[in-house]
């Protein structure tokens, strides 16, 4: 029986000023009977100068808070990065790792989203993995092997630090992104979407074994919207969306979260 629950998470990107963010969760105040639903968990993950200040208000309206990166490091002479314990300081309980715009982009290698990964848990903060194949490696038949890689980056890490450090490595999420779908419009199908999922957690449960696997949440992201959300959560290996524009808007939001808590 899937006892996991089920997770809605925005993702804002570069949009919105801490202001349009505090107006954001202001206008939440009146959806507080949907966002409090107890089977599925509303999450935003805002600009890193929106974060300050807005954890309470959130948590008012049963919203979390995340950020969409972080550094690998503790502390150090990284100029304009920020830490785990600084998104840990701001209230964030979640945080995007590995997006293929910060791998694209930002040169984000396999092993630096895992030793992020490895030092979010260790501050108690939970982290997103993003994972995903461009449309010339799905052509080519490479999703398999490019989220593989991917993700076992995380897995053989955790394999070898989480047991010594006593991190609860069951509380990663693992994010399925197939970067042709980000943003295009275009999605990918509920079954091929849920065939790359169940694989992710084939791949937990050989890592880390069964028990972690069936713990360990894995969310579909590409084009998600309030239309087609549920049936994605409806798939058995997928566990909520990574959404990016559809969570711009309190409405959109708030309709994205009812759909999923409408699912038993």
């Amino acid at each position: 029986m899937n006892v996991r629950k089920k997770l809605v998470a925005g993702n804002w990107k570069m949009y919105k000023t801490s202001r349009e963010a505090q107006m954001f969760a202001q206008e939440l105040e009146g959806y507080k009977n949907t966002l409090g639903k107890p089977n599925v968990e509303a999450l935003i993950c805002t600009p890193f100068t929106a974060l300050y200040g807005l954890h309470d208000r959130l948590a008012q309206v049963y919203v979390k808070l995340g950020a969409q990166t972080m550094h690998e490091e503790i502390q150090g002479a990284f100029t304009g990065e920020v830490s785990a314990a600084m998104l840990q300081d701001v209230g964030c309980d979640y945080v995007i790792l590995g997006h293929s715009e910060r791998r694209q982009y930002f040169a984000e290698s396999d092993a630096a989203v895992a030793k992020k990964a490895l030092v979010a848990l260790a501050a108690g903060i939970v982290p997103i993995v993003c994972v995903g194949e461009t449309l010339s490696e799905r052509e080519a038949g490479e999703t398999r092997a490019v989220v593989s890689r991917q993700v076992n980056a995380v897995l053989e890490l955790l394999q070898t630090r989480a047991s010594q450090s006593g991190l609860s490595e069951a509380e990663l999420v693992v994010a399925y992104e197939p970067i042709w779908a980000i943003g295009t419009g275009k999605s990918s199908s509920t079954s091929d979407a849920q065939d790359v999922a169940a694989w992710i957690r084939s791949l937990v449960k050989t890592a880390l074994g069964e028990q972690t696997a069936e713990r360990v949440r894995v969310l579909y992201g590409g084009s998600v919207k309030p239309e087609n959300i549920k049936l994605y959560v409806e798939q058995p290996d997928i566990d909520g969306a990574l959404i990016g524009g559809a969570s711009l808007q309190p409405a959109s939001f708030v309709a994205l979260v009812e759909q999923v808590s409408v699912l038993s």
